[in-house]
């Protein structure tokens, strides 16, 4: 997980940058979580797998067998980052290799999109076709090639893919006016979001706090912005834990969760609120990125069941534009 580019599931922050160092690695030894694990850490290095329960490496077999009586197996991502993609792609294909009755539950999609989803499982869509009536470019801003070796297993698999958020106009009104100010028909889609979890909003608010803020962010103005960020940030984990569930019912077997880690960390998102409305048993994995200039990184062992040590990259596998298509006037 790299704060820098993690923030940007945010769009509410889309215009703060944020520095590494200090404030970052902060973010991952937070007190949180877990009571029996946050108050112990352990060092993570590159390359290498470990178990927050044992606080030791685990081999990757090891830890897909650990994952056979789950329902839910969330893996995190920053979204530009190709080899937590990569690492993605490595799971799912693992855990289909134990259990064929295997879904896939995604951030990258509306949920009024899951038609386009159902197409490309069956192997209806060609790629370049998916990406086109998909919208992939108005739903998402990043390069497809991150995903490809996903999506194509999925269609070679025929696995079932579920859209999981909920559209971008509908978390831009939570954020600025709260979930009472959607319509009813929109309030059937978007569940009201729980604000009350304190270590979960000192979650955010420590991610937040951790960013440069322009000035006019300052003051009075620190507290609104804090206030519609948590609420868009609640809505996207509660929509998506919503729909996840509800894909589940149709499924036998278990469903691994896509989503950017800022959604997962310390079991407080997502993962929370699908636990505590089904009891279903369920693994969480985040990958760190370890900096240049050092050998190890000492994270909480509360931050996720399974943390993933990966190096910096250079540069992002595919480049940003830094444009991406929205809808305007229904254009």
């Amino acid at each position: 997980m790299h704060f820098k580019r993690c923030l940007t599931v945010l769009m509410v922050l889309s215009f703060v940058s944020i520095t590494f160092a200090d404030e970052e690695e902060r973010v991952l030894r937070l007190r949180i979580g877990d009571k029996d694990l946050k108050d112990k850490t352990m060092e993570v290095s590159i390359e290498t797998i470990y178990s927050a329960e044992k606080g030791q490496p685990i081999a990757f077999a090891e830890m897909i067998q650990e994952m056979a009586a789950c329902r839910f197996i969330y893996v995190g991502e920053t979204h530009n980052s190709f080899p937590m993609h990569q690492i993605q792609a490595k799971i799912i294909s693992a855990l289909y290799g134990q259990d064929r009755n295997l879904s896939v539950g995604l951030e990258m999609f509306p949920v009024i999109s899951q038609e386009i989803l159902n197409r490309w499982s069956l192997g209806i869509l060609p790629e370049c076709e998916f990406i086109r009536t998909g919208q992939w470019y108005v739903n998402w801003n990043y390069n497809f090639g991150f995903y490809q070796k996903i999506f194509q297993f999925a269609k070679e698999k025929s696995l079932p893919m579920y859209a999981l958020n909920a559209p971008r106009d509908l978390i831009s009104q939570i954020r600025m006016r709260g979930w009472e100010s959607l319509s009813e028909e929109e309030k059937d889609m978007i569940p009201q979001p729980d604000l009350s979890h304190q270590e979960h909003r000192s979650l955010i608010r420590t991610i937040f706090e951790s960013t440069h803020l322009p000035p006019q962010m300052k003051g009075r103005g620190l507290e609104m912005a804090f206030e519609g960020l948590y609420r868009a940030q609640s809505a996207w984990d509660e929509t998506m834990a919503f729909y996840a569930l509800k894909a589940l019912e149709k499924e036998e077997g278990k469903m691994v969760v896509l989503a950017g880690s800022g959604h997962l960390l310390y079991n407080l998102g997502i993962n929370r609120r699908a636990f505590e409305k089904s009891r279903l048993p369920f693994k969480t994995v985040v990958c760190v990125v370890i900096p240049k200039d050092k050998q190890v990184l000492e994270v909480s062992r509360s931050l996720a069941d399974y943390v993933w040590g990966i190096p910096e990259e250079e540069k992002p596998m595919f480049p940003s534009v830094g444009l991406s298509f929205k809808k305007i006037n229904g254009l």
